[in-house]
């Protein structure tokens, strides 16, 4: 096994995680993501446990993601931990390829996710389960959703709370002073979170970034947009357009895009870890091979912090 990825403690949570974590989207097999063999997601599963990457995150709306960990590598499940989501449907709903899921936050649904995941992971307990596409303090309130958490807790089956949290219920999220771990978007195309990312690392949470390399949306044609689903399209084709428009070729230094967006974003010095899938072997040992060089040199970093803005990328024209 490799030993090169830096690491992090993820908040109070006291877990020692690689600053490079496994997302597992890219296994669903569902839309544009192709159903891969069972030797093909055998070989990417080990392969991220062989190359050090000690922390995993999935969901039950990932297809057959959860299935495929624990079909793959419950046999290692003592050498990485385990994130996933709750408020997800239990039962596949019939949704056009444009529209999000529907959620439901429901002590009953929670409960019933988490259990679901379970079995379909092979385990008795997930490290963190985090409320999956941001709900508001108010719809968490009224279900009572986090009390059905820490009931879970209690019983042995989740040791760390989290939120997977966005603008614009984000800040409430980090006033509520519940949740152990933030999943929260963020890249040099995505920096409208970073304050916040502050904010909630300075009350003791670990922060997992998602989207720090934007999906690589900067080097994708158009066509490749769009069959991702339409309510993704806009912001993704903003990330590229910023991309494009900003000028940075003298911050390069012989950097792919992939490799210089990757090593800003392990340089936000909040950040505990960023999740990065993919489904092809080479590519997963690319990320390693950067995420190992650690962040940007002090002075790329502060000039790109200048030239990248903190708002959204659909509000810059």
């Amino acid at each position: 096994m490799m030993d090169t990825l830096p690491k992090s403690i993820l908040g109070r949570t006291g877990l020692t995680v690689t600053k490079l974590g496994y997302g597992a989207m890219e296994l669903r097999g569902t839309d544009h993501f192709p159903r891969l063999s069972a030797k093909e997601a055998s070989t990417i599963l080990n392969c991220v446990l062989d190359n050090g990457i000690n922390y995993l995150d999935t969901s039950p709306d990932y297809g057959y993601s959860e299935q495929l960990i624990g079909d793959r590598i419950t046999h290692r499940r003592s050498e990485f931990y385990l994130a996933s989501k709750c408020g997800c449907p239990v039962e596949e709903p019939e949704v056009p390829h444009d529209q999000r899921k529907p959620h439901d936050f429901s002590r009953a649904n929670v409960r019933a996710g988490v259990e679901q995941s379970l079995r379909r992971m092979k385990t008795d307990y997930l490290d963190i389960v985090q409320f999956h596409v941001s709900p508001s303090r108010t719809e968490l309130e009224e279900n009572d959703s986090v009390a059905e958490l820490l009931k879970l807790k209690e019983a042995g089956k989740v040791r760390f709370i989290g939120m997977s949290g966005t603008i614009p219920h984000l800040e409430d999220q980090i006033a509520m002073d519940v949740f152990d771990v933030f999943q929260i978007p963020y890249s040099v195309v995505e920096r409208e979170h970073e304050d916040l990312i502050h904010k909630a690392a300075q009350r003791g949470a670990g922060i997992v970034i998602r989207g720090g390399v934007a999906r690589g949306v900067m080097v994708k044609d158009e066509s490749v947009i769009a069959e991702y689903p339409g309510f993704l399209q806009p912001a993704f084709r903003a990330r590229r357009r910023l991309w494009q428009q900003t000028k940075i070729d003298d911050l390069l230094e012989g950097m792919t895009p992939m490799e210089f967006m990757l090593r800003f974003t392990i340089s936000n010095p909040d950040m505990t870890t960023t999740i990065v899938g993919s489904a092809n072997p080479e590519h997963l040992l690319n990320n390693v091979k950067v995420a190992a060089k650690g962040p940007l040199p002090a002075g790329i970093y502060a000039e790109a912090c200048k030239r990248f803005p903190k708002v959204a990328a659909e509000q810059v024209v």
